[in-house]
């Protein structure tokens, strides 16, 4: 085993509970795996019964049905998910627990909790996340799908590729156009059930993932509630950019302990396997990359511990949860292929366990972000003005082509200072063409601050340090960038730019004032 040293990060209650979800998994689920990955799906009954045993909701409040524990506990559920070499076993619960019922449980009505919650966690329902379009795969902006106001209810018309739980699932958290014309401003979340009129899914053949189900679907004339609006309308760009890290996030643990199977069985048929008179774990070619491989696992493992870590203390970090995802899933590819190489032919055989894990872990360098957009996403908070701590610190971004450098190569606030006053006056110029924008907003630059009083007839703007009920802190070269509409505050956010404190609602009203 790679795994030999506990982890300070888990307790004798986490280790309790890994053990008996380990004990079921092994009983009720990988016997099976098999059987499920040749019938195409995976019965609805495990899902209850892991249910019944408390193994769903761990961190979902106890009102709903969940057991309100910490988030490594969700960390052993996603380690022991990785274990059993199916990764179609183990999105069917990922995609429910981590990357839709979320949406539910932080922005959804209490109704649509109370609808919806408890049968998540019991394995009663089914949910997925309809994001990916055929022509809009990781530009969730420019989705193409409509939710047309008709009153009392939403007609919704448009496709979804790639969905998972998409076939026998029962609902699907959608992402829709509220209004086509605002861009991310106009897009909104929706709960569409299966079996609503007008919803219809086609199954879709897949490399790996056999025993999950991914879907097309189709909305044609869809009437869907009003009360089946997550949250507020226009603002589900926003939900989705706090929602992903933690889908990004939750896979890396699974990936870790897959990674680590695959090197246990790797190690069990090498000791048995003989070729030239001796097993092959005493060929030195082999012996150093089961080293090479073991070593890269155990550095993921750190890492990933950390940022759960960070992700437990409530601290949302864009740049290593990106990281993560995109090392893990590079990691898992490269591990499945030298493992698989140790096998020879066997390991092209699918009586083989290497044969599925090389299927399942290819979708990972491509879902829930692709390892391009994974490194375009790193690439603008390293290379375009980043190494910045946060504002309130009092510290000002180090530009990498913007800001004037000191001797010790550090970004001067001189040169900004001086023409604070040119941007204070060029924003009250700005500013007063848009409507008023009914609150109060406040840029802190770190050491200067911009204040929007918009409570009244028109948007006021001074320097003065007022409390406001959404405080952004950013850069002053950035802010000049959005001023001047060569930074899209939508990206700024997404990227880790802008950060805010205080009422999401009134940050949304960035892209109408500054566009």
């Amino acid at each position: 085993m790679v795994n030999t040293i506990a982890s300070p990060h888990f307790t004798e209650e986490h280790e309790m509970f890994r053990q008996s979800l380990r004990t079921f998994l092994e009983k009720e689920a990988m016997p099976h795996i098999e059987q499920w990955e040749e019938e195409r799906r995976t019965p609805r009954e495990i899902w209850k019964k892991m249910g019944n045993m408390g193994f769903l909701g761990l961190s979902y409040p106890e009102e709903y049905g969940g057991s309100g524990l910490d988030f490594f506990y969700d960390v052993v559920f996603n380690e022991e998910l990785g274990r059993t070499n199916s990764g179609g076993f183990a999105i069917t619960q990922q995609v429910v627990q981590y990357m839709s019922g979320p949406y539910i449980l932080k922005y959804g009505s209490e109704a649509l909790k109370k609808k919806y919650l408890p049968g998540l966690i019991s394995g009663d329902l089914i949910s997925s996340i309809g994001i990916t379009e055929p022509g809009a795969g990781s530009d969730a902006q420019n989705i193409q799908t409509k939710a047309e106001d008709k009153g009392d209810h939403y007609l919704v018309n448009g496709s979804k590729t790639f969905i998972t739980n998409g076939v026998y699932g029962d609902l699907i958290i959608t992402v829709v156009k509220t209004d086509p014309s605002a861009g991310s401003a106009g897009v909104s979340l929706l709960i569409l059930e299966q079996k609503m009129e007008g919803v219809s899914s086609r199954k879709l053949k897949k490399l790996g993932w056999h025993c999950s189900d991914t879907a097309e679907l189709s909305f044609d004339n869809v009437k869907v509630p009003k009360e089946n609006l997550i949250g507020e309308e226009g603002r589900g760009f926003y939900y989705l950019m706090n929602g992903l890290q933690l889908e990004r996030l939750c896979a890396v643990p699974a990936v870790v302990t897959g990674c680590e199977k695959a090197i246990e069985l790797s190690l069990q048929y090498m000791s048995e396997r003989e070729a030239f008179g001796r097993p092959i774990n005493k060929f030195q070619v082999l012996r150093h990359r089961v080293a090479q491989l073991s070593s890269e696992i155990e550095a993921l493992k750190a890492f990933s511990y950390h940022c759960c870590k960070m992700y437990a203390d409530g601290i949302y970090d864009v740049k290593l949860c990106s990281m993560a995802k995109l090392v893990a899933t590079e990691l898992a590819e490269k591990v499945a292929t030298q493992c698989l190489q140790f096998y020879g032919g066997y390991g092209f055989m699918e009586e083989y366990p290497m044969a599925r894990m090389y299927r399942d872990v290819r979708v990972g360098t491509i879902g829930g972000g692709s390892s391009e957009i994974m490194r375009e996403i790193i690439a603008k908070m390293i290379i375009d003005d980043v190494n910045y701590e946060s504002a309130s610190k009092g510290t000002v971004q180090r530009a990498a082509s913007n800001g004037a450098k000191t001797k010790n190569g550090a970004a001067s606030s001189e040169s900004t200072a001086d023409s604070f006053e040119d941007i204070l006056a060029g924003v009250s110029q700005q500013v007063s063409k848009t409507d008023a924008i009914g609150n109060t907003l406040k840029f802190d630059f770190g050491g200067q601050q911009l204040f929007i009083d918009g409570t009244g007839d028109a948007n006021q703007v001074s320097d003065q340090n007022q409390d406001a009920e959404c405080t952004i802190q950013v850069s002053l070269e950035d802010f000049k960038r959005l001023v001047a509409g060569k930074l899209n505050p939508m990206g700024a956010v997404m990227s880790g730019k802008i950060k805010i404190d205080g009422d999401m609602g009134v940050a949304m009203k960035l892209q109408s004032i500054f566009s």
